[in-house]
C-alpha cells in the first residue's frame, strides 16, 4: 500500500509517499481502509521531531481518520464494508496512523456510523467534533441555557466547541485576535464575538455583571488568569488547549489566579469519550444544517499531505485541513 512513512524529522515537503506493505488484522485490531483524515498541530509536532516519549520513529503519521472496515479478527463486532472513525489513543504516535490507504486500529476505539455525508466532511470531524464535546461535556457539564466563553475561538475546536455549545441551547460568546474573523465566529454559532486584546474579562462582565457560567481555555499561559476572572461563583473553565504555546504558568499561586468559587478543570480525551450515537446525532445535525464544520481546505491523494501540512503551518485559514483518498 502507499503511506508516508516519517523515519526521522523533515520539512513538510520532504514527506513523500512510500510502498510498504499493507498491515495484518491480529486479535482485538480491525484493519481499514482510510477514506479521509484531517491534518493536525498534533503530526506536525511529530514530524519536526518535537513530540513526547510515545512517540517513535519511524511512524506513520496520523492521529485520527474516517473509512471503511476492510478486515477483522475472529470475534469482532464489525463486519467489513462498515463505515468507521477512529482518533488518538496512540494512533499515529505509539503505532501506525492514517496517513496510508490502510490502518490497524484497535477495536474498542472505532465509531461505526451510517450518513451520507461526503468523506470530506466526515474525515474532518473524528478529533476536533471529540474534543469540542467531551471539553464542553466531561470538563463543563455545560447545560442549556448557560452562557460559554470561548477563549481561542477560531481554532478548529473553538469553532467546534461554538456550533456544538450553540446547538445545545448554549449562549456563546467567543473570542478572535483579527477583527476580520468576527464573521467566521458568527457562523459557526457564537452569539458574541470579542477581538481579544488579552484582557478579556472587565468586558465580559460588562454584558454578564456576575459572570459567565462557563469558559473554554484553548490559549492558556498568560489568558487563563484573566479567563477565570470571566466566570462567575460556582461556574467552571476547562483547560483543553494551549495555542499559545504555554502550557504551564510560572510559579502559579491557586489562591492569587483562582478566583473564590470558581472551578478549573482539565479535559484530554480518547476515541470513547465520544459514544456512536452522539456522533451519529452530530452527522444528523450537520445533514440538517444546525451544526457547521469547520474546514479550510481540502486535498486529494496523498501526495497532497505535505502541501496540508505547509497551510497549516502558515495559518491563514482557519478550520482542519482534510486529505480525501480517492
Amino acid at each position: 500500500m502507499h503511506a508516508i512513512v516519517l523515519s526521522g524529522p523533515v520539512a513538510p515537503d520532504e514527506l513523500t509517499v512510500t510502498d510498504v506493505p499493507v498491515p495484518e488484522v491480529r486479535p482485538g485490531w480491525v484493519r481499514i481502509r482510510v477514506k479521509a483524515f484531517g491534518v493536525n498541530e498534533s503530526e506536525v509536532t511529530s514530524r519536526k521531531g518535537e513530540s513526547g516519549p510515545d512517540f517513535t520513529f519511524p511512524r506513520i503519521l496520523g492521529i485520527e481518520g474516517a473509512g471503511i472496515v476492510d478486515a477483522v479478527p475472529e470475534g469482532s463486532s464489525l463486519q467489513p464494508g462498515q463505515t468507521v472513525a477512529t482518533m488518538m489513543g496512540g494512533m499515529g504516535r505509539a503505532w501506525d496512523g492514517s496517513h496510508a490507504e490502510y490502518s490497524l486500529v484497535p477495536e474498542g476505539q472505532l465509531i461505526p456510523f451510517e450518513t451520507d455525508l461526503p468523506w470530506e466532511t466526515v474525515g474532518a470531524l473524528p478529533e476536533m467534533f471529540q474534543t469540542a464535546y467531551g471539553s464542553l461535556t466531561t470538563g463543563l457539564g455545560l447545560q442549556p441555557g448557560q452562557t460559554l466563553l470561548i477563549r481561542g475561538g477560531t481554532s478548529t475546536v473553538g469553532l467546534s466547541a461554538a456550533t456544538i455549545a450553540k446547538d445545545m441551547g448554549v449562549t456563546v460568546l467567543s473570542t478572535t485576535r483579527s477583527p476580520d474573523r468576527a464573521e467566521l465566529l458568527r457562523e459557526h454559532g457564537a452569539d458574541r464575538p470579542f477581538v481579544d486584546d488579552g484582557s478579556l474579562a472587565d468586558r465580559v462582565r460588562e454584558l454578564y455583571p456576575g459572570g459567565v457560567d462557563a469558559a473554554l481555555e484553548l490559549v492558556a499561559g498568560p489568558a487563563l488568569p484573566d479567563t477565570l476572572r470571566a466566570v462567575r461563583p460556582g461556574g467552571t473553565v476547562c483547560f483543553t488547549g494551549a495555542l499559545s504555546g504555554e502550557w504551564t504558568i510560572p510559579d502559579f499561586s491557586p489562591f492569587a489566579v483562582i478566583p473564590t468559587g470558581v472551578r478549573l478543570t482539565v479535559y484530554g480525551g480518547e476515541a470513547t469519550d465520544l459514544p456512536p450515537a452522539v456522533f451519529d446525532r452530530q452527522l444528523r445535525a450537520i445533514a440538517e444544517g444546525r451544526l457547521k464544520p469547520a474546514i479550510a481546505n481540502i486535498y486529494h491523494g496523498l501526495g497532497q499531505v505535505p502541501q496540508a501540512h505547509t497551510d497549516l503551518e502558515a495559518g491563514g485559514t482557519p478550520g482542519k485541513h482534510v486529505v480525501v483518498l480517492d
